[in-house]
C-alpha cells in the first residue's frame, strides 16, 4: 500500500508506518515523508523569513531539513510515538536548520543591518515560534481532511457533491441556510439535515487524517481541537 494518508484505509498504516521504513532506508516511504510535511516546512519557513533576503533560500533550507531527519542516525532514527507526536520533534529540526541559515546570513554580511534586532526577536521568541509551526502543520492536515472529503463525497454522487456545495456556502461565502434552501428550491429543514451530514462527514475525514499523525491512544477529539484553534489563531 502506497503511503499516502489521503488514500490509506487501514488504520494501521500511520505516519509511525512512514517513519519506521524511512528511517531504514526505504525509498517509498522517504519520498512519502517528504511529500506528506514538505508544505508544513515550507510555510514556516516563508512565514519566518517574508520580507527578509533568506527568503529565496527557503528551497535549500527545507531539503537541508529532510537530510536532518533521513540521514544515518538523523531525527528520524529518534522519532518514537511514545513520546507524542511527530510534529514537536519536525519543529526542532525545522528550527534548528532555520537558525544555521540565519548564521550563515549574518557571517557573510547577506543581512541588513536592522536585521539584528528581527534575529534576536525570533530567538527569544520559542512559544511564537511553536504556534507559527503549529498554524502550518494545522493548515497541512486542513487541506489533506478537504481533499478526503471531497474524494468520498463524489463518489456519494449527486447528494455528495450538494453537501461539498453546501459547505462551500456556508463557510467560503457565509450564505445562510434559509437563502441556500431558496436557492436550490427545497425545505430549509432538509438543507439542515445535509448540513448537519456534511459537517459530520467532514469531521470523520478531519479525524481520520488527525490520527494518521498520532500515536497509538492519542485524544483524536482533543488533537482536532487544537488544530481548529491554530488555524483560528493563525486568522
Amino acid at each position: 500500500m502506497p503511503y499516502n494518508p489521503v488514500m490509506s484505509h487501514d488504520p494501521a498504516d500511520t505516519c509511525w508506518t512512514v517513519l519506521r521504513a524511512a528511517s531504514k532506508g526505504d525509498a517509498e516511504a522517504r519520498q512519502a515523508f517528504s511529500r506528506t510535511y514538505a508544505a508544513t516546512i515550507r510555510g514556516y519557513l516563508n512565514a519566518r523569513w517574508r520580507g527578509r533576503v533568506l527568503a529565496s533560500e527557503i528551497e535549500d533550507a527545507r531539503q537541508e531539513v529532510f537530510l536532518e531527519c533521513l540521514k544515518a542516525g538523523g531525527a528520524l532514527d529518534r522519532a518514537d510515538p511514545a513520546l507524542g507526536d511527530f510534529r514537536a520533534l519536525l519543529f526542532g529540526v525545522t528550527r534548528n536548520v532555520a537558525r544555521r541559515f540565519e548564521e550563515r546570513a549574518l557571517e557573510r554580511g547577506h543581512l541588513r543591518p536592522e536585521d539584528s534586532a528581527w534575529l534576536q526577536q525570533i530567538a527569544s521568541d520559542g512559544p511564537g515560534q511553536a504556534s507559527l509551526f503549529d498554524q502550518n502543520w494545522a493548515r497541512v492536515l486542513m487541506r489533506q481532511s478537504k481533499r478526503l472529503h471531497r474524494e468520498r463525497a463524489q463518489a456519494d454522487g449527486m447528494a455528495g457533491q450538494r453537501r461539498l456545495e453546501l459547505l462551500e456556502r456556508r463557510f467560503g461565502d457565509d450564505q445562510a441556510i434559509r437563502d441556500i434552501a431558496a436557492d436550490w428550491g427545497v425545505p430549509a429543514q432538509e438543507v439542515h439535515n445535509a448540513y448537519r451530514k456534511a459537517r459530520t462527514e467532514f469531521y470523520g475525514c478531519l479525524r481520520e487524517i488527525v490520527a494518521f499523525h498520532q500515536p497509538a491512544g492519542a485524544d483524536l477529539d482533543s488533537e482536532c481541537r487544537k488544530v481548529l484553534a491554530a488555524l483560528s489563531g493563525g486568522q
